[in-house]
């Protein structure tokens, strides 16, 4: 049960992102300054954290490239288009549009990985699809459907989407933290070249810094520690919660409200990423003969 509600604590923290970041774009920072912002206090806190438990370093050069180059589609890619999808859409659009991303992963993984691209995997990518097309069919109190809302949130979802692959590879070597350690600081340097800094107040430095600690360096640990107490498949569908928080909070705070396209097509974007996190029973022959 304890691992569970950590995990849900973490669904939490991450539905605040939207919120934090809504904050921040109103004070007149700019979505790719956040994002730098963002990675860059949040590395700075995981690197310390890898420091001070001797986990700040990699096997081989080899590996610390493969996180370099994972960082700019993780890092940089993700966390600049979802602040664009806040900006352009608000909170609630960008939230449901990310859950999306299981849709590309099965994508992803057919290209990549050479997984098969079964008829289950079909059913739930068109679910997402016909998810999406409905969200785009309108908007609502305080959100924007538009080719720029629905851009940014999709890209979001693919870039998102990558999490899920490199895991593959990367926590069986590595810790979190160490992972985390590297890919957040490289994802800072990749967006550096294009941030336009600006002023900012005590308030806005104060929002930046709980997008970071709580928003992503806490909730990042509090997923990882339930998850050793937690079934992979429920631990999902627990997560789940995120874009309904953001939801509901952007609701409460900002006077968001999906419309009926909305809310219908985010059911099924929902519904597609909770059917993807279920475990896929063998035919009872094929037990049989193992």
């Amino acid at each position: 049960m304890k691992g569970y509600l950590l995990i849900f604590l973490a669904a939490v923290l991450w539905g605040l992102i939207g919120i934090f970041s809504r904050g921040i774009l109103d004070a007149g920072v700019g979505p790719l300054e956040l994002a730098f912002w963002r990675a860059t206090l949040a590395g700075g806190m995981f690197m310390l954290h890898a420091r001070l438990t001797r986990q700040l370093r990699v096997a081989k050069a080899s590996d610390l490239l493969a996180l370099a180059g994972f960082s700019l589609l993780g890092v940089s890619v993700f966390y600049a288009s979802y602040t664009f999808a806040v900006q352009t859409g608000g909170v609630s659009l960008a939230s449901i549009l990310l859950y999306s991303a299981p849709a590309f992963v099965a994508l992803a993984a057919r290209v990549l990985l050479g997984e098969a691209l079964t008829g289950r995997k079909l059913g739930l990518l068109a679910l997402t699809l016909t998810g999406v097309v409905l969200v785009s069919q309108g908007g609502g109190a305080g959100v924007q459907v538009s080719a720029a809302s629905l851009f940014w949130g999709v890209t979001a979802a693919v870039s998102y989407s990558s999490y899920y692959l490199f895991g593959k590879w990367s926590l069986v070597r590595y810790s979190p933290v160490t992972i985390y350690a590297f890919v957040l600081p490289f994802g800072a340097l990749g967006l550096l070249p294009f941030v336009t800094f600006s002023p900012k107040s005590p308030q806005v430095w104060s929002l930046l810094l709980l997008l970071a600690a709580l928003s992503t360096y806490a909730a990042y640990g509090l997923l990882y520690t339930g998850l050793k107490n937690a079934e992979a498949s429920r631990a999902v569908l627990v997560a789940s919660v995120e874009p309904v928080v953001a939801a509901l909070l952007a609701a409460l705070v900002f006077g968001e409200r999906l419309g009926v396209w909305g809310v219908l097509g985010g059911a099924l974007i929902l519904g597609a990423a909770l059917l993807a996190s279920l475990p896929v029973r063998e035919p009872a022959a094929s037990q049989a003969a193992d």
